[in-house]
Protein backbone atom coordinates (compact mmCIF):
# COMPACT_ATOMS: atom_id res chain seq x y z
CA UNK A 1 0.00 0.00 0.00
CA UNK A 2 1.27 3.53 -0.43
CA UNK A 3 0.89 6.51 1.25
CA UNK A 4 -1.55 8.15 -1.47
CA UNK A 5 -3.81 5.14 -0.53
CA UNK A 6 -3.79 5.01 2.51
CA UNK A 7 -4.57 8.88 3.49
CA UNK A 8 -7.30 8.37 0.69
CA UNK A 9 -9.02 5.79 2.38
CA UNK A 10 -8.60 7.66 6.32
CA UNK A 11 -10.13 10.22 4.24
CA UNK A 12 -13.04 7.71 3.29
CA UNK A 13 -13.48 7.07 6.54
CA UNK A 14 -13.49 10.19 8.07
CA UNK A 15 -15.92 11.27 5.65
CA UNK A 16 -18.48 8.97 6.99
CA UNK A 17 -17.82 9.28 10.24
CA UNK A 18 -18.17 13.06 10.05
CA UNK A 19 -21.41 12.37 8.28
CA UNK A 20 -22.44 10.21 11.31
CA UNK A 21 -21.27 12.78 13.92
CA UNK A 22 -23.69 15.56 11.86
CA UNK A 23 -26.74 13.69 10.73
CA UNK A 24 -26.90 10.75 12.96
CA UNK A 25 -25.62 12.09 16.42
CA UNK A 26 -26.27 15.50 15.57
CA UNK A 27 -23.54 16.68 17.30
CA UNK A 28 -21.13 18.31 15.20
CA UNK A 29 -20.96 22.75 15.42
CA UNK A 30 -18.76 23.71 12.58
CA UNK A 31 -18.27 20.48 9.86
CA UNK A 32 -14.79 21.51 8.74
CA UNK A 33 -13.54 20.87 12.14
CA UNK A 34 -15.49 17.22 12.75
CA UNK A 35 -13.93 16.74 9.63
CA UNK A 36 -10.35 17.42 10.36
CA UNK A 37 -10.99 16.05 14.32
CA UNK A 38 -11.75 12.74 12.49
CA UNK A 39 -9.56 12.77 9.87
CA UNK A 40 -6.37 13.48 12.20
CA UNK A 41 -7.61 11.24 14.50
CA UNK A 42 -8.07 8.20 12.28
CA UNK A 43 -4.81 8.86 11.20
CA UNK A 44 -3.28 8.46 14.68
CA UNK A 45 -4.98 5.87 15.18
CA UNK A 46 -4.06 4.03 12.03
CA UNK A 47 -0.48 5.05 12.70
CA UNK A 48 -0.06 4.18 15.43
CA UNK A 49 -1.28 0.93 15.43
CA UNK A 50 0.61 -0.28 12.72
CA UNK A 51 3.52 0.28 15.14
CA UNK A 52 1.85 -0.86 18.02
CA UNK A 53 1.66 -4.21 15.99
CA UNK A 54 5.91 -3.77 16.65
CA UNK A 55 6.64 -1.61 19.58
CA UNK A 56 10.50 -3.14 19.10
CA UNK A 57 11.18 -2.01 15.93
CA UNK A 58 9.97 1.39 16.71
CA UNK A 59 12.74 1.22 20.29
CA UNK A 60 15.44 0.41 17.72
CA UNK A 61 14.30 3.48 15.58
CA UNK A 62 14.67 5.55 18.78
CA UNK A 63 18.11 3.95 19.44
CA UNK A 64 19.23 5.66 15.85
CA UNK A 65 17.68 9.20 16.48
CA UNK A 66 19.51 9.06 20.20
CA UNK A 67 22.93 7.49 18.43
CA UNK A 68 22.44 10.41 15.74
CA UNK A 69 21.62 12.97 18.27
CA UNK A 70 24.70 12.27 20.81
CA UNK A 71 26.87 12.58 17.82
CA UNK A 72 25.49 16.13 16.56
CA UNK A 73 25.26 17.20 20.41
CA UNK A 74 29.35 16.29 20.68
CA UNK A 75 30.20 18.13 18.11
CA UNK A 76 28.21 21.55 18.89
CA UNK A 77 27.73 24.35 21.62
CA UNK A 78 25.02 21.23 23.13
CA UNK A 79 27.53 18.88 23.96
CA UNK A 80 26.56 19.03 28.01
CA UNK A 81 23.62 17.45 26.62
CA UNK A 82 25.28 14.50 24.94
CA UNK A 83 25.39 12.38 27.99
CA UNK A 84 21.88 11.71 28.31
CA UNK A 85 21.22 10.23 25.13
CA UNK A 86 22.75 6.61 25.74
CA UNK A 87 20.69 7.12 29.06
CA UNK A 88 17.65 7.91 26.72
CA UNK A 89 18.42 4.72 24.36
CA UNK A 90 18.53 2.30 27.27
CA UNK A 91 15.28 2.80 28.02
CA UNK A 92 14.01 3.15 24.08
CA UNK A 93 11.54 0.49 24.65
CA UNK A 94 9.70 1.98 26.97
CA UNK A 95 9.81 5.21 25.34
CA UNK A 96 8.43 3.91 22.42
CA UNK A 97 5.50 2.16 23.97
CA UNK A 98 4.75 5.44 25.91
CA UNK A 99 4.41 7.24 22.42
CA UNK A 100 2.65 4.20 20.68
CA UNK A 101 0.07 4.83 23.46
CA UNK A 102 0.00 8.21 23.18
CA UNK A 103 -0.66 8.53 19.54
CA UNK A 104 -3.79 6.28 19.58
CA UNK A 105 -5.41 7.58 22.57
CA UNK A 106 -4.79 11.12 21.11
CA UNK A 107 -6.27 9.96 17.88
CA UNK A 108 -8.83 8.51 19.93
CA UNK A 109 -9.80 11.65 21.66
CA UNK A 110 -9.66 13.91 18.69
CA UNK A 111 -12.83 12.18 17.16
CA UNK A 112 -14.37 11.77 20.68
CA UNK A 113 -13.90 14.87 21.32
CA UNK A 114 -12.57 14.40 24.70
CA UNK A 115 -11.40 17.06 26.78
CA UNK A 116 -11.08 19.14 24.07
CA UNK A 117 -8.07 21.53 25.08
CA UNK A 118 -5.87 19.43 26.26
CA UNK A 119 -6.74 17.22 23.51
CA UNK A 120 -5.44 20.39 20.98
CA UNK A 121 -2.57 21.29 22.68
CA UNK A 122 -1.10 17.18 23.30
CA UNK A 123 -1.92 17.00 19.37
CA UNK A 124 0.57 20.13 18.78
CA UNK A 125 2.79 19.27 20.84
CA UNK A 126 2.79 15.60 19.53
CA UNK A 127 3.09 16.65 15.79
CA UNK A 128 5.62 19.38 16.74
CA UNK A 129 7.81 16.24 17.85
CA UNK A 130 7.06 14.44 14.87
CA UNK A 131 8.07 17.16 12.55
CA UNK A 132 11.40 17.56 14.38
CA UNK A 133 12.47 14.50 14.22
CA UNK A 134 11.62 13.56 10.23
CA UNK A 135 12.65 17.36 9.75
CA UNK A 136 16.27 16.60 10.96
CA UNK A 137 16.12 12.97 9.27
CA UNK A 138 15.33 14.86 5.64
CA UNK A 139 17.74 17.78 6.94
CA UNK A 140 20.93 15.77 7.72
CA UNK A 141 21.19 14.72 3.93
CA UNK A 142 22.30 18.05 3.24
CA UNK A 143 25.46 17.56 6.06
CA UNK A 144 28.83 16.06 4.53
CA UNK A 145 29.94 13.09 6.72
CA UNK A 146 32.93 15.51 7.70
CA UNK A 147 30.79 17.88 9.08
CA UNK A 148 28.12 18.60 11.97
CA UNK A 149 24.38 19.38 11.69
CA UNK A 150 24.58 22.71 13.71
CA UNK A 151 27.70 23.73 10.90
CA UNK A 152 25.08 24.86 8.43
CA UNK A 153 27.76 26.46 6.31
CA UNK A 154 29.66 23.10 5.43
CA UNK A 155 25.78 21.94 3.84
CA UNK A 156 25.37 21.29 0.25
CA UNK A 157 22.90 19.48 -1.72
CA UNK A 158 20.96 17.19 -0.52
CA UNK A 159 22.51 13.44 -0.63
CA UNK A 160 20.44 10.27 0.57
CA UNK A 161 23.90 8.74 1.62
CA UNK A 162 24.53 11.45 4.41
CA UNK A 163 21.71 10.53 6.02
CA UNK A 164 22.55 8.53 9.58
CA UNK A 165 18.99 8.05 10.21
CA UNK A 166 17.43 7.47 6.68
CA UNK A 167 13.33 6.15 8.05
CA UNK A 168 11.42 7.79 10.27
CA UNK A 169 9.82 4.83 11.13
CA UNK A 170 5.98 7.26 10.97
CA UNK A 171 4.15 3.59 9.87
CA UNK A 172 6.52 1.42 11.47
CA UNK A 173 7.47 -1.74 8.99
CA UNK A 174 3.80 -1.14 7.36
CA UNK A 175 4.97 1.75 4.80
CA UNK A 176 8.46 3.26 4.34
CA UNK A 177 8.31 6.93 3.49
CA UNK A 178 10.96 8.65 1.81
CA UNK A 179 12.34 11.60 4.41
CA UNK A 180 10.79 14.71 2.52
CA UNK A 181 7.64 12.73 1.95
CA UNK A 182 7.56 12.11 6.04
CA UNK A 183 8.27 15.51 6.59
CA UNK A 184 6.42 17.21 4.64
CA UNK A 185 3.47 14.82 6.01
CA UNK A 186 4.06 16.55 9.06
CA UNK A 187 4.48 19.85 8.25
CA UNK A 188 0.84 20.08 6.84
CA UNK A 189 -0.50 18.36 9.78
CA UNK A 190 0.44 21.15 11.97
CA UNK A 191 -2.15 23.25 10.25
CA UNK A 192 -5.01 21.57 11.52
CA UNK A 193 -2.83 21.27 14.97
CA UNK A 194 -2.97 24.91 15.06
CA UNK A 195 -6.55 25.45 14.10
CA UNK A 196 -7.72 22.78 17.20
CA UNK A 197 -5.87 25.13 19.70
CA UNK A 198 -7.54 28.22 19.05
CA UNK A 199 -11.00 26.66 17.47
CA UNK A 200 -11.20 24.39 20.40
CA UNK A 201 -14.46 25.16 21.46
CA UNK A 202 -15.97 24.31 17.93
CA UNK A 203 -15.24 20.54 18.88
CA UNK A 204 -18.17 18.06 18.40
CA UNK A 205 -17.83 15.95 21.31
CA UNK A 206 -19.81 12.35 21.43
CA UNK A 207 -21.68 10.55 24.22
CA UNK A 208 -21.09 11.50 27.65
CA UNK A 209 -17.84 12.43 29.67
CA UNK A 210 -18.07 9.17 31.70
CA UNK A 211 -18.32 7.30 28.18
CA UNK A 212 -15.48 9.62 27.44
CA UNK A 213 -13.19 8.91 30.31
CA UNK A 214 -14.22 4.53 30.00
CA UNK A 215 -13.18 4.67 26.64
CA UNK A 216 -10.15 6.50 26.98
CA UNK A 217 -9.18 4.23 29.96
CA UNK A 218 -10.10 0.92 28.78
CA UNK A 219 -8.00 1.74 25.46
CA UNK A 220 -4.67 2.53 27.60
CA UNK A 221 -5.16 -0.69 29.32
CA UNK A 222 -5.70 -2.29 26.07
CA UNK A 223 -2.95 -1.31 24.32
CA UNK A 224 -0.76 -1.16 27.12
CA UNK A 225 -1.37 -5.16 27.42
CA UNK A 226 -1.28 -5.45 23.59
CA UNK A 227 2.34 -3.61 23.03
CA UNK A 228 4.01 -5.91 25.28
CA UNK A 229 2.09 -9.04 23.95
CA UNK A 230 4.62 -8.09 20.98
CA UNK A 231 7.93 -8.03 22.58
CA UNK A 232 7.56 -9.69 25.77
CA UNK A 233 6.26 -12.86 25.44
CA UNK A 234 5.63 -13.33 21.39
CA UNK A 235 6.10 -11.70 18.52
CA UNK A 236 4.07 -9.32 16.74
CA UNK A 237 1.30 -11.67 15.14
CA UNK A 238 1.19 -9.37 11.66
CA UNK A 239 5.03 -8.93 10.37
CA UNK A 240 5.20 -6.20 8.35
CA UNK A 241 8.99 -6.99 7.67
CA UNK A 242 10.69 -9.01 4.77
CA UNK A 243 11.50 -12.17 6.88
CA UNK A 244 8.26 -12.76 7.62
CA UNK A 245 7.02 -16.84 7.95
CA UNK A 246 7.34 -18.24 4.31
CA UNK A 247 9.42 -15.66 3.03
CA UNK A 248 11.54 -17.13 -0.07
CA UNK A 249 14.62 -15.31 1.30
CA UNK A 250 17.35 -17.07 -1.03
CA UNK A 251 15.09 -16.41 -3.86
CA UNK A 252 14.55 -12.88 -3.37
CA UNK A 253 18.01 -12.05 -2.50
CA UNK A 254 19.20 -13.20 -5.60
CA UNK A 255 16.51 -11.51 -7.58
CA UNK A 256 17.28 -8.14 -5.18
CA UNK A 257 21.11 -8.89 -6.08
CA UNK A 258 20.29 -9.66 -9.98
CA UNK A 259 18.34 -6.26 -9.92
CA UNK A 260 20.78 -4.05 -8.06
CA UNK A 261 23.30 -5.14 -10.52
CA UNK A 262 21.52 -3.98 -13.39
CA UNK A 263 21.12 -0.18 -12.47
CA UNK A 264 22.60 2.20 -14.55
CA UNK A 265 24.20 5.83 -14.30
CA UNK A 266 22.22 7.86 -16.21
CA UNK A 267 23.64 11.20 -14.86
CA UNK A 268 26.28 12.58 -12.72
CA UNK A 269 26.18 15.76 -10.48
CA UNK A 270 29.41 17.85 -10.10
CA UNK A 271 30.25 20.18 -7.45
CA UNK A 272 32.91 23.01 -7.72
CA UNK A 273 35.50 23.16 -4.59
CA UNK A 274 36.04 26.56 -5.00
CA UNK A 275 32.42 28.40 -5.80
CA UNK A 276 29.90 25.63 -4.72
CA UNK A 277 28.38 25.92 -8.46
CA UNK A 278 26.37 22.40 -9.25
CA UNK A 279 26.53 20.69 -12.60
CA UNK A 280 24.29 18.04 -13.67
CA UNK A 281 25.29 15.93 -16.44
CA UNK A 282 23.85 13.12 -18.76
CA UNK A 283 25.87 9.92 -18.38
CA UNK A 284 27.16 9.69 -22.41
CA UNK A 285 28.13 14.00 -21.58
CA UNK A 286 30.13 13.53 -18.61
CA UNK A 287 31.86 10.41 -20.28
CA UNK A 288 32.72 12.86 -23.53
CA UNK A 289 33.49 15.80 -21.65
CA UNK A 290 34.81 14.61 -18.00
CA UNK A 291 38.46 16.21 -18.91
CA UNK A 292 36.73 19.76 -18.76
CA UNK A 293 35.83 18.99 -15.08
CA UNK A 294 39.25 18.04 -13.45
CA UNK A 295 39.13 17.12 -9.78
CA UNK A 296 41.43 19.93 -8.70
CA UNK A 297 38.58 21.47 -9.06
CA UNK A 298 35.46 19.62 -9.20
CA UNK A 299 33.74 17.04 -7.38
CA UNK A 300 31.32 13.93 -7.56
CA UNK A 301 28.99 13.90 -4.72
CA UNK A 302 26.07 12.24 -6.32
CA UNK A 303 25.13 9.48 -9.10
CA UNK A 304 21.59 9.93 -10.68
CA UNK A 305 20.98 5.89 -11.16
CA UNK A 306 17.87 4.02 -12.77
CA UNK A 307 15.34 2.30 -10.18
CA UNK A 308 16.02 -1.50 -9.65
CA UNK A 309 12.92 -3.42 -11.11
CA UNK A 310 13.04 -5.25 -7.40
CA UNK A 311 13.14 -2.47 -4.59
CA UNK A 312 16.01 -3.04 -2.63
CA UNK A 313 14.97 -4.80 0.94
CA UNK A 314 16.60 -5.82 4.05
CA UNK A 315 17.19 -9.30 2.65
CA UNK A 316 19.99 -7.84 0.58
CA UNK A 317 21.99 -7.54 3.52
CA UNK A 318 21.16 -11.07 4.57
CA UNK A 319 25.09 -12.57 5.30
CA UNK A 320 26.77 -13.74 7.82
CA UNK A 321 30.44 -15.48 9.00
CA UNK A 322 31.68 -18.45 10.71
CA UNK A 323 33.83 -18.01 13.75
CA UNK A 324 37.16 -17.67 10.93
CA UNK A 325 35.47 -14.81 9.08
CA UNK A 326 34.33 -16.53 5.75
CA UNK A 327 31.13 -16.15 4.09
CA UNK A 328 28.67 -18.73 5.51
CA UNK A 329 25.46 -17.50 3.89
CA UNK A 330 25.17 -19.07 0.38
CA UNK A 331 25.80 -22.63 2.14
CA UNK A 332 23.13 -21.86 4.44
CA UNK A 333 20.63 -20.66 1.84
CA UNK A 334 20.88 -23.66 -0.34
CA UNK A 335 20.50 -26.25 2.44
CA UNK A 336 17.35 -28.32 1.36
CA UNK A 337 17.16 -29.98 4.75
CA UNK A 338 15.53 -28.33 7.55
CA UNK A 339 17.81 -26.52 10.01
CA UNK A 340 17.35 -24.08 13.41
CA UNK A 341 18.51 -20.79 13.72
CA UNK A 342 18.69 -19.17 16.83
CA UNK A 343 19.83 -15.33 16.70
CA UNK A 344 20.79 -12.70 19.18
CA UNK A 345 21.39 -8.93 18.50
CA UNK A 346 22.85 -8.58 21.70
CA UNK A 347 24.79 -10.95 23.86
CA UNK A 348 24.84 -9.84 27.81
CA UNK A 349 28.52 -10.10 28.97
CA UNK A 350 31.66 -8.71 30.40
CA UNK A 351 34.81 -8.83 30.16
CA UNK A 352 37.92 -8.98 32.45
CA UNK A 353 41.84 -9.34 31.46
CA UNK A 354 44.03 -12.29 32.72
CA UNK A 355 47.63 -12.73 32.57
CA UNK A 356 48.78 -15.71 32.26
CA UNK A 357 52.11 -17.84 31.42
CA UNK A 358 52.23 -19.73 27.95
CA UNK A 359 54.58 -22.43 27.52
CA UNK A 360 56.06 -22.88 23.86
CA UNK A 361 59.02 -24.28 22.37
CA UNK A 362 61.50 -22.31 20.20
CA UNK A 363 64.29 -23.43 17.99
CA UNK A 364 67.98 -22.26 19.38
CA UNK A 365 71.39 -22.64 16.40
CA UNK A 366 74.36 -23.02 18.04
CA UNK A 367 76.73 -21.15 15.86
CA UNK A 368 80.06 -23.21 17.63
CA UNK A 369 78.12 -26.98 17.41
CA UNK A 370 76.34 -26.11 14.51
CA UNK A 371 73.32 -28.15 16.04
CA UNK A 372 69.47 -26.36 16.59
CA UNK A 373 68.40 -27.18 20.02
CA UNK A 374 64.53 -27.08 20.81
CA UNK A 375 64.10 -24.58 23.94
CA UNK A 376 60.87 -24.55 25.91
CA UNK A 377 60.66 -20.89 27.08
CA UNK A 378 57.46 -19.29 29.22
CA UNK A 379 56.04 -16.16 28.42
CA UNK A 380 53.48 -13.97 29.95
CA UNK A 381 50.03 -13.37 28.44
CA UNK A 382 47.64 -10.69 28.72
CA UNK A 383 44.23 -12.94 27.61
CA UNK A 384 40.64 -11.45 27.53
CA UNK A 385 37.46 -13.65 29.23
CA UNK A 386 34.05 -13.57 28.97
CA UNK A 387 31.69 -13.49 31.55
CA UNK A 388 28.63 -14.41 30.61
CA UNK A 389 25.06 -12.78 32.06
CA UNK A 390 23.33 -15.77 34.57
CA UNK A 391 20.22 -14.23 33.00
CA UNK A 392 21.20 -14.28 29.15
CA UNK A 393 22.46 -17.87 29.96
CA UNK A 394 19.03 -19.19 31.50
CA UNK A 395 17.22 -18.01 27.97
CA UNK A 396 19.62 -20.61 26.34
CA UNK A 397 20.11 -23.34 28.57
CA UNK A 398 16.50 -24.23 29.62
CA UNK A 399 14.09 -25.90 27.15
CA UNK A 400 15.84 -23.93 24.30
CA UNK A 401 19.00 -26.25 24.87
CA UNK A 402 16.99 -29.10 25.12
CA UNK A 403 15.00 -28.10 22.04
CA UNK A 404 18.20 -28.02 20.18
CA UNK A 405 19.87 -30.89 21.68
CA UNK A 406 16.97 -33.33 20.39
CA UNK A 407 16.92 -31.34 17.31
CA UNK A 408 21.09 -32.46 16.67
CA UNK A 409 20.03 -36.08 17.79
CA UNK A 410 17.39 -36.46 14.94
CA UNK A 411 19.42 -34.70 12.52
CA UNK A 412 18.58 -31.43 12.02
CA UNK A 413 21.50 -28.64 12.12
CA UNK A 414 21.17 -25.68 14.24
CA UNK A 415 23.10 -22.37 13.81
CA UNK A 416 23.69 -19.33 16.29
CA UNK A 417 23.91 -16.20 14.73
CA UNK A 418 25.13 -13.16 17.08
CA UNK A 419 25.25 -9.51 16.11
CA UNK A 420 28.28 -7.47 16.78
CA UNK A 421 29.99 -10.68 17.71
CA UNK A 422 33.09 -11.93 16.68
CA UNK A 423 34.18 -15.54 16.58
CA UNK A 424 36.37 -15.19 19.61
CA UNK A 425 33.01 -14.12 21.66
CA UNK A 426 30.80 -16.76 19.89
CA UNK A 427 33.23 -19.84 20.47
CA UNK A 428 33.05 -18.75 24.07
CA UNK A 429 29.52 -18.65 24.19
CA UNK A 430 28.96 -22.15 22.79
CA UNK A 431 31.40 -23.84 25.26
CA UNK A 432 30.02 -21.52 28.38
CA UNK A 433 26.57 -23.49 27.66
CA UNK A 434 27.56 -26.77 26.03
CA UNK A 435 25.40 -25.69 22.75
CA UNK A 436 25.47 -27.95 19.76
CA UNK A 437 25.08 -25.10 17.21
CA UNK A 438 27.70 -23.53 14.40
CA UNK A 439 28.04 -20.54 15.58
CA UNK A 440 28.39 -17.48 13.34
CA UNK A 441 28.65 -13.82 13.21
CA UNK A 442 26.12 -10.99 11.41
CA UNK A 443 25.22 -7.52 11.98
CA UNK A 444 23.12 -6.76 14.84
CA UNK A 445 21.07 -4.55 12.62
CA UNK A 446 19.56 -7.07 10.35
CA UNK A 447 19.12 -9.81 13.32
CA UNK A 448 16.98 -7.33 14.83
CA UNK A 449 15.20 -7.02 11.74
CA UNK A 450 14.70 -10.80 11.68
CA UNK A 451 12.95 -11.86 14.52
CA UNK A 452 11.97 -9.82 17.42
CA UNK A 453 12.89 -11.59 20.47
CA UNK A 454 16.13 -11.58 21.89
CA UNK A 455 17.27 -14.85 21.58
CA UNK A 456 14.46 -16.10 18.38
CA UNK A 457 14.20 -19.16 16.92
CA UNK A 458 13.78 -19.57 13.10
CA UNK A 459 13.34 -22.61 11.39
CA UNK A 460 14.85 -22.99 7.98
CA UNK A 461 14.27 -25.37 4.96
CA UNK A 462 16.19 -24.35 1.22
CA UNK A 463 16.23 -20.97 2.15
CA UNK A 464 12.69 -20.32 2.84
CA UNK A 465 11.33 -19.64 6.65
CA UNK A 466 9.31 -21.75 7.49
CA UNK A 467 8.67 -20.18 11.16
CA UNK A 468 9.59 -18.57 13.70
CA UNK A 469 8.97 -17.77 17.12
CA UNK A 470 9.83 -15.79 20.66
CA UNK A 471 12.05 -18.04 22.86
CA UNK A 472 9.20 -18.04 25.27
CA UNK A 473 6.54 -19.62 22.74
CA UNK A 474 9.01 -22.31 21.15
CA UNK A 475 7.31 -25.99 21.25
CA UNK A 476 8.92 -29.31 22.08
CA UNK A 477 10.43 -31.24 19.90
CA UNK A 478 8.48 -33.25 19.69
CA UNK A 479 5.52 -31.10 18.64
CA UNK A 480 7.62 -29.54 15.79
CA UNK A 481 8.42 -33.14 14.48
CA UNK A 482 4.64 -33.79 15.08
CA UNK A 483 4.03 -30.90 12.80
CA UNK A 484 6.20 -31.16 10.22
CA UNK A 485 5.48 -35.15 9.56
Amino acid sequence: MTLTTLLIRIGIAAILITLAVGFGFKKHKNWLMTFLQNYCGVLFIVSGFVKAVDPMGTAFKMEQYFAEFESVAEGSFLSFLAPIFPLFSSYAIAFSVFVIIVEIVLGLMLVLGSRSKFTSWAFLLLVGFFTVLTGFTYLTGHVPSEANFFEFGKWGPWVESNMKVTDCGCFGDFIKLVPFTSFMKDVFLMIPAIYFVFRHKDMHQLFTPNIRKAAVGLSIVGLLWYCLSNFVWNIPGTDFRPFKKGAEVAKIKEAEVDAASNVKIVGWKLKNKKDGTIVELSNDVYMKQFKDYPKAEWEVFDQIKTEPTIPRSKISDFEFMDSNGNDATEDFLADPNYSIMVVSYKMDYETKTEKVMVTDTIAVYDQETEEETIQIVQSEQTLEKYIWDEDYKDKFTGSLLTFLNEANADGIKSHFVGGAATGEMLESFKKEINAPFAVYEADDILIKTIVRSNPGVILWKDGVIINKWHRTKLPTYAELKKSLN
